[in-house]
């Protein structure tokens, strides 16, 4: 039994209880960071385009959101293609290279070009919610992941609970997400699909194989257009189909995938949720009901921050070489800062000073939210540098010039994101392109 905070009145043995699963999926992501940027955005068809510049007409979607859907924009379409069916709203002004006066405001909506590194600047939000409302996180990609909620809460419950993390990342990231709740991480990836944008659909013990059955096989966990053509081709059109047959005919067409997509179909799923591989930094953040300027309680919140970073790594045997700190302004300028030190350490206490030290430039500014940030992990025994070494090095680095110091090789710029700690996005299989329109820059990269 974890640590970690329960509803009270919870009892449970694991041994005992189903799998309590959530898989959170952002609901266009990159177009929900672009109105973050640019609140007049909020409520207008907006098209990331990758390999988009504005003012040209190359490039791919990447993410369209809902309103630009209804206009026949979609993901990994051409973005000469998107704006035949959605125009430019600069081509309402009559000095536009593409003006075209039978234009309305109404028939038009905004393109913005992919900004990456933005992008994980607030996925990493995103994700120390995660992995403050769960024990085990399985990061997949910039914009989803599997949760392992079952010592949290209970089925009884797990539909508040799910709630509560979805209120969370929109009060303190300003997304939305879509949650997905079931015993198995497939069921739970397809209920994340079920009721988008900011849907929640919850899929009880017992109740999987029910839930599937209607689906049509397109949407099964793993099943692209190639496969649901297949599957189409031996008579199979929904998830009970699938289920009610014989597998030795899957397993010939599709190897143990076949196998697979039989299970599934069924519901039976037996994977836990697993984080994948370390992770290269922990941070913790805390947004203000309004912005604040006075120095104080910004202060107040970077130590209590730092704290609770440095408390996580030395839980996690973790040492770090670098402390970095996030100011976000008003509406959404993001500005990071970060040292880099002599060698890995375990200090608390250098961590806080160090946090404090990079915030200063930002003590009278309207701040946000702040952020305490360590990165550069090792988790293998090593020699730990000493906190009077390190400042009889910085001492030395100041006198000769040499080594990492706080100019501008240590700094980090206002755009380089707050952390790097999941893997870079997966290529989704074509399903998914389909299902939540955003495909990942990996894909597009190898098109």
């Amino acid at each position: 039994m974890s640590d970690g905070p329960r509803l009270p009145g919870v009892e449970a043995d694991e041994d005992e209880e189903d799998r309590i699963v959530c898989h959170v999926d952002a609901d266009c992501f990159y177009a929900s960071c672009e109105r973050l940027r640019e609140p007049e955005l909020r409520g207008e068809p907006v098209v990331v385009g990758m390999g988009y510049e504005p003012g040209e007409t190359i490039g791919a979607v990447a993410t369209a959101s809902y309103e630009a859907r209804e206009f026949g924009v979609e993901s990994a379409q051409a973005i000469s293609t998107a704006l035949e069916n959605l125009p430019r709203r600069a081509a309402l002004e009559a000095d536009a290279a593409d003006h075209d006066p039978d234009l309305t405001r109404e028939e038009t909506g905004f393109y913005r070009p992919v900004d990456m590194d933005y992008y994980e600047s607030v996925a990493s939000e995103v994700r120390e919610i995660l992995h403050d409302c769960a024990d085990v996180v399985r990061e997949v990609s910039i914009d989803e992941a599997y949760l392992d909620v079952t010592e949290r809460t209970a089925w009884e419950v797990a539909d508040g609970f799910a709630r509560h993390v979805t209120d969370r990342i929109r009060r303190e990231v300003g997304v939305t997400v879509s949650v997905g709740v079931a015993p198995t991480m497939s069921a739970a990836k397809i209920a994340s699909d079920f009721d988008k944008p900011d849907g929640l659909t919850a899929v009880r013990p017992g109740e999987v194989r029910e839930f599937l059955a209607p689906l049509e096989v397109d949407l099964l966990h793993g099943v692209g257009p190639v496969t649901a053509r297949k599957l189409r081709e031996m008579g199979l059109e929904t998830a009970a189909d699938v289920a009610a047959a014989d597998p030795e005919p899957l397993v010939e067409a599709f190897g143990e995938r076949g196998r697979e997509l039989y299970d599934r179909a069924r519901g039976d799923d037996d994977r836990r949720v697993k984080p994948k591989g370390e992770p290269k930094s922990f941070s913790r953040e805390s947004a203000f009901a309004d912005p604040v300027s006075e120095p104080e309680p910004k202060y107040e919140q970077i130590e209590t921050l730092a704290s609770a970073v440095a408390d996580r790594a030395r839980r996690e045997g973790a040492l770090y070489r670098t402390v970095g700190i996030k100011a976000v302004l008003p509406p959404y300028d993001v500005n990071t800062r970060a040292k880099s030190l002599s060698g890995p350490v375990d200090d608390p206490d250098l961590v806080e000073r160090i946090a404090r030290d990079l915030f200063a430039e930002f003590e009278t500014d309207p701040v946000r939210k702040v952020g305490v940030r360590v990165a550069n992990l090792e988790f293998a025994a090593a020699d730990q540098a000493s906190l009077d070494g390190w400042e009889r090095r910085a001492d030395e680095q100041r006198t000769d010039g040499g080594g990492a110091t706080d100019d501008d090789s240590s700094d980090e710029s206002e755009s380089t994101p707050d952390s790097n700690d999941g893997d870079e996005p997966a290529p989704p299989d074509a399903s998914r392109d389909l299902e939540d329109g955003q495909s990942s820059l990996t894909d597009f990269a190898n098109r």
